[in-house]
């Protein structure tokens, strides 16, 4: 490989054909991954070059079902976009656990985010306050005048809240522009009233504004879903005993919590991904949320109920769309939502808390019981065996003799493979 120089000016000019061969250049890339580059999957060329800048190609991950899903009395199949072994698997088992109490049951949530403006310079914050609200109507019609269409389906900016800041750089007002955004995600919308208000705002109280950004933590879009896991179908009341143990350790450590809180995101990033949402400030919020009180804490909780099966509920911010950024264009998402099923934003946020609190639910039974590693290794033995060069008809065999053994490494699966065709 020949040494490459990254100052590339104009690269973004490029058409994707242009760009393979200034990279060829640099990196000699075989026919099989010229071919790669060249497969664009149900992307036409002129299509992924639109979507975001310099691209080059696109990047493939396995979309799966995970079934037995009932949230409040309606089945659903759940798409899900990863690319790690028994994620899936372990969502469709939480679900079935909860499936004989009637499935999951979760809360109405809305559809409001935060636009946050930070005005600085400021004599007499009281004052400025005062100001804003006086001028309340005015501003949030100039707001508004931004989404009409928006407004006319019965959302839009309605009101501001205030947050004091004391700072290095000086006290600061953070002007909080709450906005129902109904079915999409809302981020475009609400940073496009900030910034048309920020000018206005200026004006009228001879500050500065410097950031104008929406939130993503999303506080007002609270997400909650709770179901009874049955404890006969969890493998007993030890096993019970040990998820409930695992619990309090979440409880009690942010280290422990950090990982169970992972476990959760597996499913609701997964679904995420799927309907073209923006994982980022999914992951971002929920993280947030879990340290609001001080300390990292889980989402999730978990108790028994008074017939002693396991009662679990989840809480989290959720700002999920239906309509915009890529869940209409990527073909796949409209694909996964078609599948999903839903017909509001809100029934997407619904359904995907009761997908993290099954996928909670399975890993801390799996925790609690034979090990996370057991079902996982499973699955994963069939990806060393691929890595170790196990041609695709024995690949099944190869792995059945890694799990079997106890043995889930590459180096093995080569021994495994030369034993057979010996």
């Amino acid at each position: 490989m020949k040494d490459i120089n990254s100052d590339i000016s104009g690269f973004y000019k490029l058409s994707i054909e242009k760009r393979h061969q200034l990279l060829g250049k640099f990196f000699e890339f075989d026919s099989e991954e010229k071919g790669i580059l060249d497969n664009f999957g149900y992307f036409s060329s002129k299509q992924i070059d639109t979507l975001i800048e310099n691209v080059i190609g696109s990047f493939n991950l396995p979309m799966g079902i995970a079934c037995n899903f009932k949230v409040n009395n309606k089945d659903y199949l759940i798409p899900m976009v990863i690319e790690e072994p028994s994620v899936v698997a372990a969502a469709s088992n939480g679900a079935r656990f909860a499936r004989k109490h009637g499935g999951f049951y979760s809360e109405k949530v809305k559809s409001i985010m935060i636009s946050q403006i930070q005005l600085t310079k400021l004599e007499d914050i009281e004052k400025t306050k005062k100001i804003i609200l006086e001028n309340k109507n005015i501003l949030l019609k100039i707001a508004n005048d931004q989404d009409p269409f928006l407004c006319k389906l019965g959302g839009g900016a309605f009101d501001f809240e205030f947050k004091e800041l004391s700072t290095r750089k000086g006290n600061m007002l953070i002007i909080h522009v709450l906005v129902n955004v109904l079915d999409a995600m809302g981020a475009n919308v609400v940073n496009t009233m900030a910034e048309a208000l920020s000018p206005y705002i200026e004006e009228l109280t001879g500050g500065k504004v410097y950031l104008r950004i929406v939130s993503n933590l999303a506080n007002y879009r609270i997400a909650r879903s709770r179901a009874i896991f049955d404890t006969e179908l969890l493998g007993g009341e030890s096993v019970v005993e040990g998820m409930l143990n695992a619990y309090e350790f979440a409880l009690a450590d942010p280290f422990r919590a950090t990982t169970h809180n992972k476990g959760i995101m597996n499913g609701i990033i997964a679904l995420t991904l799927a309907t073209g949402n923006d994982t980022r400030a999914i992951e971002a919020g929920a993280h947030a949320y879990a340290s609001l009180s001080g300390k990292y804490l889980p989402l999730t909780k978990f108790d028994l109920d008074s017939n002693g099966n396991l009662l679990g509920e989840i809480e989290m911010p959720l700002a999920l769309g239906i309509i915009g950024g890529m869940t209409k264009i990527h073909p796949m998402a409209k694909l996964a939502l078609k599948i999903l099923n839903v017909k509001t934003a809100e029934e997407l946020s619904q359904v995907a808390a009761a997908v993290g609190l099954a996928q909670n639910v399975a890993a801390l039974r799996a925790l609690a019981s034979e090990g996370i590693q057991k079902g996982h290794m499973a699955l994963h033995s069939r990806n060393i065996a691929k890595l170790a060069g196990v041609p695709d008809e024995l690949v099944e065999k190869v792995a059945e003799i890694l799990i079997k053994d106890k043995k889930i490494r590459i180096d093995y699966a080569k021994e495994v493979l030369k034993t057979i065709k010996k």
